[in-house]
């Protein structure tokens, strides 16, 4: 007599529980990265500001030149500007800050890569006819990869504008200006205030919060 054929024991998409910890590695990933970036923009800010007092000091000691020489002679010649090794200094520091920043918001495009692979890869399965039950608690695997692309889109404009700022905070010789860039440094406006909700909202999902 013909043996049984054992029952299917393959393992009921096994693909997707890998995705899932893969999602939750993101998860914790973001996490790191949004508080390294804070990191960073905190110690920009204080390089930043040196750079602005720096050069509001200079322009009040070269206004001071320019009315003693217009007291003292007809045609006087222009004083030729001294170089400032501590203003050089803070410009390569606040370049290098940028510089890190930069690596940050290309590892946060890669966490939103890969999540729009796993929802291609959900999207497969579920044209296959497999269950489609959420990875954790209630999240589709789609909201996964539209709150990276959400999270990813600020941090890539709030760049942009850092990087309009380093180009000309210390060139400016507009004081407004330089108040504008360093406000505009310290309070990020692209980076919406819905963006820790966001986090921890998908920390909380992956159980990496508790409620």
């Amino acid at each position: 007599m013909a043996a049984k054929s054992p029952p299917d024991s393959t393992p009921r998409r096994p693909v997707l529980s890998v995705s899932a910890r893969k999602i939750k590695d993101n998860a914790a990933d973001w996490h790191n990265l949004m508080m390294k970036w804070e990191r960073l923009n905190d110690n920009g800010f204080t390089t930043a500001n040196k750079i602005v007092n720096m050069r509001i000091s200079e322009q009040f000691q070269d206004n001071k030149l320019e009315i003693t020489c217009d007291n003292n002679a007809t045609e006087p010649e222009k004083p030729t500007p001294k170089y400032n090794e501590e203003l050089d200094n803070c410009c390569a520091e606040l370049l290098e800050t940028l510089k890190h920043m930069t690596k940050i918001q290309m590892k946060m495009e890669k966490l939103t890569s890969t999540t729009k692979a796993i929802c291609d890869l959900e999207t497969f399965h579920h044209e296959a006819g497999n269950c489609t039950a959420p990875f954790f608690h209630t999240w589709p695997t789609p909201y996964f990869y539209e709150v990276s692309l959400k999270l990813s889109e600020m941090y890539k404009k709030e760049l942009q504008l850092k990087q309009t700022i380093v180009q000309d905070i210390a060139h400016s010789a507009d004081q407004d200006l330089m108040m504008v860039y360093l406000s505009s440094w310290l309070y990020q406006p692209y980076i919406e205030n819905s963006s820790m909700l966001l986090l921890e909202a998908m920390l909380l999902e992956t159980g990496h919060r508790q409620c």
